[in-house]
């Protein structure tokens, strides 16, 4: 199977190292290039990303991808299938979506007619660092479109909603002692651990939207003390909390500081809620080319970030959309093989469909 095949080459880089992007990037530029689409390097903060481009028309679209993954070990890079799943680092997210999409942009080259479907391939969504990735550097530079596909792990359903994202550094204070005599000293590892506990607790946490049951806060990080022998006088953890779409970040800020007083709290990231109405044209185009090959296909609400939010911030609507699978970021990655196929043909017939819509479709005040 065509889809198979690519995403285990794809799967075999280590892109969690900037030697395997590049040598994904050249792969994957060269094999969109010998299958009839035009492709261009963009250089953005001192990082490669690639456009392809097949079809043409007053509509546009985005297929985004991407091809850096979180850090595993090296038998994840090591592709493997059994029992109808194919395993590895990122096979789930996304590089299993990623070949799907290069082999439906590639079905798409000839007889197209009526929209411009682009596949931007960037090598850096995963970044957790402060600053702008790449996709967030081309949406301020002007890249645009009416409508953005992510294929960020859905199981074939149609994510419309995700979560906010809030990534904070909390220092912690205590009191120096000798580790024979801990009681006269205040350990500032238990303070955060206990800190942290506490935020579960707080109001913001315990809240539920229509499409998530609560908030997700995670323990990325944790470091303190500099000896075994010496009760620790500081203690520093990051906190990754993913707020729910109409809460506010700052007031999340304002309850986490509530909690102690002499904590010290910087956010590292923050990225806000995505939210396109299910109405919107293009989603309800794109749902019912997914029905066409997932029956249950609707619309979702996504606990993880994507790059979507970028283009959400400029008025473009955007989704996630991806195929069937788990584990992504932990140890048994995989995704469905059968999916990969239906995924791959959804989304040539959402193109179509779109191109067959009636123009101008929409208000664009309402499509966006």
């Amino acid at each position: 199977m065509d889809e198979v095949l690519l995403a285990e080459r794809l799967i075999a880089y280590d892109t969690s190292r900037r030697t395997g992007i590049g040598q994904a990037t050249d792969f994957v530029a060269g094999w969109l290039e010998a299958r009839g689409a035009s492709v261009s390097s963009v250089e953005t903060g001192g990082r490669r990303s690639l456009v392809a481009q097949v079809g043409s028309g007053p509509v546009r679209l985005i297929f985004h991808g991407h091809l850096d993954v979180v850090p595993g070990h090296p038998e994840q890079f090591v592709p493997r299938i059994e029992d109808g799943r194919l395993y590895g680092r990122g096979a789930y997210d996304m590089k299993a979506a990623l070949a799907a999409m290069m082999l439906a942009v590639a079905d798409l080259a000839d007889g197209l007619h009526g929209v411009q479907v682009e596949l931007i391939v960037v090598p850096d969504e995963e970044r957790s660092e402060p600053g702008e990735n790449c996709t967030q550097m081309m949406v301020h530079e002007g890249l645009r479109a009416d409508f953005v596909v992510c294929g960020e792990p859905t199981d074939m359903q149609v994510g419309v909603q995700a979560k906010g994202v809030l990534m904070l550094r909390v220092e912690v204070p205590g009191t120096a002692a000798h580790g024979a005599t801990p009681w006269l000293g205040d350990n500032a590892v238990l303070r955060a651990v206990d800190l942290y506990r506490r935020i579960s607790g707080l109001p913001f946490a315990t809240e539920s939207a229509p499409l998530f049951e609560r908030p997700s806060i995670n323990l990325g990080r944790i470091q303190g003390g500099d000896a075994v022998n010496k009760v620790p006088d500081l203690c520093r953890m990051e906190v990754d909390v993913r707020y729910l779409p109409g809460q506010s970040p700052d007031e999340v800020l304002r309850q986490i500081r509530s909690l102690d007083a002499s904590a010290t709290l910087e956010p590292l990231l923050e990225r806000p809620p995505a939210d396109v109405p299910p109405g919107n044209v293009f989603v309800q185009a794109l749902l019912a080319a997914a029905s066409g090959h997932e029956p249950s296909a609707t619309s979702v609400g996504r606990d993880g970030a994507s790059d979507a939010v970028a283009f959400l911030e400029v008025g473009v609507p955007a989704v996630e959309f991806g195929p069937r699978g788990a584990g992504h970021h932990g140890p048994e990655e995989y995704v469905e093989i059968e999916s990969l196929p239906l995924y791959r043909r959804a989304l040539a017939d959402f193109a179509h469909r779109v191109a067959a819509l009636p123009t101008p479709l929409v208000d664009p005040e309402v499509a966006r």
